[in-house]
């Protein structure tokens, strides 16, 4: 039967003379084959690769494989096989001869134990040997989760390795990891069953024929782009991926990864890649582009906190609850919208802004890259008389559209006042019937149009690819571990972070836009009290809290919600003090919680009276203020370098004196102490903002401190249990003479803390945030609910 499914193609009539010299079998295995994505595009990207491949001289096996008994397994797959559809462009006659083929060639194994793979390599070299076929090569398909990788590996190397002189690929799908620790252990696991070359990691959409055409149209069209591919003519540049559907039968997969691990780390830091890297001589070269997208990863500058917004559609909490069958308290931290801020540290894009985007339950289905241009012309005569291919006033832009949306094909458009492309004949035509159709506010007329003659699924171009051979597609460790590498301090930054609630789809109207403040996002709009609600086990009417902690005022909210009443509570005092005396002294404590105050202060507080306001630190590391360690350098960045202030009217810790850090002999607590009594009236700051560590310390004051929790000092160096270990600090004295003194505590992990700390007496020695009490001051305390309620 198999013998003469494999030679009937060669006889059939209505096929092409097809009778050529064998150029060796190929058997493909597919791992999952009766899995979504396998039901989805994988089998029909077989069927594809088969009907492209029937005439070549190659002969065909494929073997789906599961862990399903095998007839249900073997009824299961074919009821998929059996619906398979040929592409438009192909014969019916032929497409129905082929499939016919490729069916009886198709056939199902349980693969789950050694026996199991044992007689799959059996029975394809039984085959080899009863046909008098020569083996090219085996293509073993992970379409499994990831953590099945390595005994499904380790069987394929033990048992079903191809003879000598036959190669070996095996196709691995994402996750690869969930961060750069699992991502190398997964690493080092497969490296010890197969070499480099063997390896081919899906990204699929790196087979999206319009991310595909990004570097070869920049090739191709190097001489008009080279003058304006830079930091001078760019203005921003916009990675887009949006759907419309939600997480739900997903949430299994979404609790543990979000939007950032499924979509930001791989897909569109791969186009970003592409877009930002320096354009290898040769394109065609997998090695020459993958160094090239190497050296891109390393002038990528680091991403803070700040550098994201997060969002979460408002159904996906219940949803959960639901599918993992999670407590009715629970509440979910996973975004399932993200927006994030990349720059780059290189001579061509220094100071451009790429933005990345991608969320669930959003308004439309759609990807696009946007690349939009500066523009310094001024043109006097109206628009309506201006001819778009002719203006140069209208908006220059390059949008590389990969797919839905408006347009609901891939294409790649380029303003006509730009340049008219070079694209190739063959492949790619140019799009005129669309005159009244409008994109990103423009007619579609204002755009040279052009899409693919003939479009192609992903993973069937993919499929070809590693039939082929050709890895430039494909995802190498090397590529894959420096992606993580950049990824992963962001992630870890964010696992407190609440994501802000939206209602989904047509509604989520401007919720979700966010701006640019330097290398900060922030949403422009502040978030609707009625979507702080969570099924009741939070306040009910979504107001602050009014309340008592430890005997003092109590403020607690949501984060954006607290921090937009903490900003609000510092722009008073500073009002009243400016108004009071003329100057406004402010001491701000070091930590990652303030950068979120500093950032509303920026974006929100345009009245502020920085011109009068002088800014003192609360403690300081010992390392050098420019440092990325040092709290000053996180206030200049997050801060000072957005607002005026008086360049006297900063006072950085004296931390780094006579090229020595924190030396006694140098006196940096004493010059400090000296600077405060001579501008400040009475040593009495009119605010102070203080922490709370884990340890129940405040400012650099840790537990059993030798100093700054009593007595005569106002400044004094200190020893922290983490490094860098040296510090100064203010003492618990001066800060307890300050007129108002605010103690801000965010996040879960701050829970524990604080409900110790809310049942302690006046400690300092074991809890020096217990000795903070301002004499003649207001102590209030500003909690987010997740520190205050767990």
């Amino acid at each position: 039967m198999l013998r003469a499914a494999l030679c009937a193609v060669f006889l059939l009539g209505t096929l092409p003379s097809l009778a050529k010299e064998s150029r060796g079998h190929v058997s493909v295995v597919l791992l999952g084959a009766t899995g979504d994505l396998a039901k989805k595009y994988l089998w029909e990207g077989l069927f594809n690769l088969y009907l492209d491949q029937v005439s070549s001289g190659h002969s065909f096996t494929f073997h789906g494989a599961a862990l399903t008994a095998h007839e249900p397994g073997q009824r299961l797959m074919f009821e998929v096989l059996k619906n398979l559809v040929c592409p438009s462009d192909a014969s019916p006659d032929r497409c129905a001869v082929v499939k016919d083929q490729f069916l009886k060639l198709s056939r199902y194994h349980q693969l789950k134990t050694s026996e199991n793979y044992t007689a799959l390599n059996r029975e394809i070299e039984t085959l080899l040997q009863q046909e008098g076929l020569e083996e090219a090569g085996r293509i073993f398909y992970f379409s499994v989760p990831p953590f099945a990788y390595a005994e499904i590996a380790r069987h394929i190397n033990g048992s079903c390795r191809p003879r000598p002189g036959a190669w070996l690929r095996v196709v691995l799908e994402k996750p690869f990891g969930h961060d750069l620790k699992s991502a190398q252990q997964l690493a080092i696991e497969l490296r010890t069953f197969f070499r480099e070359e063997e390896m081919y990691r899906v990204d699929h959409y790196l087979g999206k024929q319009v991310v595909a055409h990004i570097l070869p149209f920049r090739d191709q069209n190097r001489r008009f782009l080279d003058p304006i591919w830079n930091r001078h003519h760019v203005e921003r540049v916009e990675i887009v991926l949006k759907e419309t559907l939600d997480a739900k039968g997903r949430t299994s997969f979404y609790e543990q990864y979000g939007v950032i691990r499924d979509v930001l780390q791989n897909h569109l830091t791969e186009v970003l890649l592409y877009l930002a890297m320096e354009l290898p001589a040769n394109i065609s070269s997998a090695e020459d582009v993958l160094q090239h997208k190497l050296q891109t990863f390393k002038s990528l500058q680091g991403l803070e906190s700040t550098s994201a917004v997060l969002g979460q559609y408002q159904a996906y909490t219940s949803q959960v609850r639901e599918e993992l069958q999670k407590a009715q308290d629970y509440v979910s931290m996973t975004p399932t919208f993200a927006g994030v801020l990349i720059q780059l540290d290189s001579l061509r894009w220094e100071g451009v802004p790429f933005l990345l985007t991608s969320g669930k339950a959003l308004d439309e289905r759609v990807g696009y890259v946007r690349v939009l241009f500066k523009n310094r012309a001024y043109c006097t005569q109206r628009e309506s008389l201006r001819e778009a291919g002719q203006s140069r006033c209208g908006p220059k832009q390059i949008i590389f559209y990969i797919g839905h949306g408006e347009l609901s094909c891939p294409a790649v458009l380029i303003s006509r006042n730009l340049f008219k492309p070079i694209m190739p004949e063959g492949s790619w035509k140019e799009v005129v019937d669309r005159p009244q159709m409008r994109l990103f506010g423009l007619p579609l007329s204002d755009y040279y149009v052009y899409s693919p003659v003939k479009e192609r699924e992903a993973y069937s171009v993919l499929i070809s690819s590693i039939f082929h051979g050709r890895k430039d597609s494909f995802i190498t460790t090397e590529n894959l571990l420096a992606s993580w590498e950049f990824w992963t301090p962001l992630l870890d930054s964010l696992t407190q972070q609440v994501p802000r609630l939206y209602p989904g789809g047509l509604e989520n109207q401007h919720l979700l836009d966010f701006e640019m403040m330097g290398r900060e996002l922030s949403f422009t709009l502040e978030e609707p009290v009625e979507l702080l609600h969570t099924d009741g086990q939070m306040p009910g009417d979504y107001r602050t809290i009014q309340a008592k902690f430890r005997q003092s005022p109590l403020v607690s909210a949501w984060p954006e919600e607290l921090i937009a009443r903490l900003a609000m509570d510092i722009e008073t005092a500073a009002a009243k003090a400016v108004t009071r005396c003329g100057e406004f002294h402010l001491a701000l404590s070091g930590g990652l919680s303030p950068i979120t105050l500093f950032q509303q202060l920026v974006t929100h507080h345009y009245g502020f009276p920085w011109r009068h306001t002088h800014l003192w630190l609360v403690d300081e590391r010992c390392v050098p203020l420019a440092d990325p360690e040092s709290n000053f350098r996180r206030l200049h960045d997050h801060l000072l370098q957005h607002v005026r202030l008086p360049y006297l009217n900063i006072h950085p810790m004296p931390v780094h004196l006579n090229r020595r850090l924190c030396v006694e002999e140098d006196r940096g607590p004493e010059l400090y102490a000296k600077e405060i009594a001579e501008l400040v009236t009475n040593a009495s700051l009119d605010f102070v903002l203080l922490g709370l560590g884990s340890d129940g310390h405040t400012a650099s004051l840790f537990p059993h401190s030798s100093s700054g929790l009593e007595g005569a000092q106002t400044v004094v160096l200190t020893e922290s249990p983490v490094k860098p270990h040296q510090r100064m600090s203010l003492s618990l004295p001066l800060i307890n003479q300050a007129r108002q003194v605010a103690v801000l505590v965010m996040g879960k992990r701050k829970h524990e803390i604080t409900t110790q700390i809310s049942r302690v007496g006046q400690e300092p020695r074991k809890w020096p945030i217990s000795g903070v009490n301002p004499s003649s001051g207001q102590l209030v305390w500003y909690m987010d609910y997740d520190a205050l309620l767990g």
